[in-house]
């Protein structure tokens, strides 16, 4: 079994009754909900790794813009869920506009039942690496940023910011302060002085 919480969203009670059954077996935890009305709490309340979305809610919509709009919705949360549109009215080209909005995969009704628990487990690891690309690329450009500030800081600027840096790991010790810094206990009495730093 897998440790994974799946939400499954369809109208049709007879889909959400089997489709729980099929994932019942295979993942921690499977909730089935017959309208996405129910996702806002869902997705505040508890933690939900792959959402299993149909794209159509209503008999007078069935071109999957309902589904496209609740796939923007999830994908515009922190953190978001992996999201997986499934559909009897799916096209190649509801599958393209699908994946571009954001979906991990997409597949149609009727389902084969292992090739399902396969593309969700596929969207999971998809949705992880996504989530580890965009994490290195958050610590790259902060690491980035930082580096240009200081390349725009004078000498003054960035001897005070290094003492302010080390008196920090350092808990305010001075000792210790004075021997990382590499200067004499009066020197850095005179910096501190100098830069209006009180401890």
């Amino acid at each position: 079994m897998y440790d994974y919480r799946i939400a499954i969203i369809d109208d049709n009670q007879a889909v959400l009754k089997t489709l729980k059954l099929v994932l019942k077996g295979v993942f921690a935890s499977v909730v089935a909900l017959p309208h996405p009305s129910s996702l806002p709490a869902l997705l505040a309340s508890e933690k939900v790794d792959a959402i299993l979305l149909d794209m159509n809610f209503s008999a007078q919509r069935l071109d999957g813009e309902e589904g496209l709009s609740w796939l923007k919705y999830i994908k515009s949360q922190p953190n978001p869920p992996a999201v997986v549109l499934i559909t009897a009215f799916g096209d190649i080209s509801l599958a393209v506009t699908s994946l571009k909005e954001g979906a991990e995969d997409f597949v149609t009704k009727p389902w084969d039942n292992d090739a399902l628990i396969e593309t969700l487990l596929k969207a999971i690891e998809k949705r992880d690496d996504q989530r580890h690309i965009d994490t290195t690329l958050h610590e790259a450009n902060q690491l980035k940023d930082k580096h240009e500030s200081t390349m725009q800081m004078t000498l003054d600027e960035l001897e005070h910011q290094h003492i302010m840096e080390v008196l920090s790991e350092c808990h305010g010790n001075l000792t210790e302060a004075t021997s990382r810094l590499g200067i004499s206990r009066q020197t850095l009495y005179s910096r501190l002085k100098k830069y209006g730093i009180h401890l």
